[in-house]
């Protein structure tokens, strides 16, 4: 899975964050501005925060007004599926589930959509061992 993971950085460049935090201190922060630190388009799925990381934040995946390129989970495994299904509809590259986040249906449903999945990886340790940059 490691070298999907590290495809998916080296070949993508706009990734949308579900559940990308506003406060500076959790990793549903830290790693999104990581990857934009290191060049990535980072946008931000929450359902109250107007601006995230210097970008509007939005509210779901089917509002971003632009094409994603690989969606990033920082929500429970429980609402993977959903996520999953969303992610197909907008026509994402593939689905990436943080550390920790694991689902098998999630797997199914991205799989089924023709999405690329990847599950319990960090973003941000993937791109810091693999050098991904875009900038």
């Amino acid at each position: 899975m490691i070298e999907l993971a590290e495809r998916l950085l080296a070949e993508h460049r706009t990734i949308a964050v579900v559940g990308l935090s506003t406060n500076p201190e959790k990793a549903a922060h830290s790693v999104p501005a990581a990857m934009r630190a290191a060049g990535f388009r980072v946008l931000g799925v929450h359902p109250s925060a107007p601006e995230l990381l210097g970008e509007p934040a939005y509210r779901e995946l089917a509002e971003i007004p632009e094409p994603i390129d690989i969606v990033n989970v920082f929500r429970p495994a429980a609402e993977a599926p959903e996520i999953a299904r969303q992610a197909v509809a907008i026509g994402a590259k593939a689905l990436w589930l943080q550390q920790g986040i694991v689902s098998p249906e999630a797997r199914r449903i991205a799989e089924e959509g023709g999405l690329d999945y990847v599950e319990d990886q960090c973003m941000a340790v993937v791109r810091a061992l693999s050098g991904a940059r875009k900038n």
